[in-house]
């Protein structure tokens, strides 16, 4: 059985819909609008991923992690998040290194950084494994799945700075 909550977000960002098993995190992601969810807050896991969200968008650093699971990722996404889960908060990383980081890994010579891209895009767990740290060449901008207006706020919270895309 699926369970689901919402996290009403500041202003500036749309809300966040989290998903359970009733015992860990198995879904974070933005969404616009949420009619239709049946919202169970009284979820000991949906309780800690609300105080989580709520030290984060304060501006600091949370200093514990909501249980989560991620499920049905292949062995090549768990490489990739198990590195996006390490960025450190107000840090980032670009996407080849990302790639560099596992092709050392797989003791191969090169890693594509558009299959990491497609990887961290994947992502079922946004903000607590953080794929919004994770720029473009160069500490671009490029898209993300949680809308780019909220990967730009998540930014700012943490004083990340960051090269506007040329689409922007």
């Amino acid at each position: 059985m699926t369970f689901t909550s919402i996290y009403t977000t500041p202003a500036e960002f749309d809300n966040l819909l989290l998903s359970s098993n009733g015992e860990v995190l198995t879904g974070l992601h933005f969404v616009k609008s949420y009619s239709n969810v049946n919202s169970n807050n009284a979820l000991p896991v949906f309780r800690d991923v609300c105080r989580w969200l709520d030290i984060y968008f304060s501006g600091r650093e949370p200093d514990f992690i909501p249980d989560f699971r991620i499920d049905n990722a292949t062995p090549f996404r768990k490489d990739v998040l198990e590195i996006v889960r390490q960025i450190p908060f107000g840090k980032t990383l670009t996407y080849g290194e990302i790639a560099a980081q596992i092709a050392k890994k797989h003791s191969v010579e090169k890693m594509s950084a558009q299959a990491v891209g497609g990887a961290v895009g994947w992502n079922p767990i946004c903000i607590i494994v953080p794929c919004h740290r994770v720029l473009g060449a160069n500490g671009s901008l490029t898209g993300y799945g949680g809308g780019l207006q909220n990967k730009i706020e998540l930014l700012k919270l943490e004083r990340i700075e960051f090269r506007p895309s040329d689409n922007q």
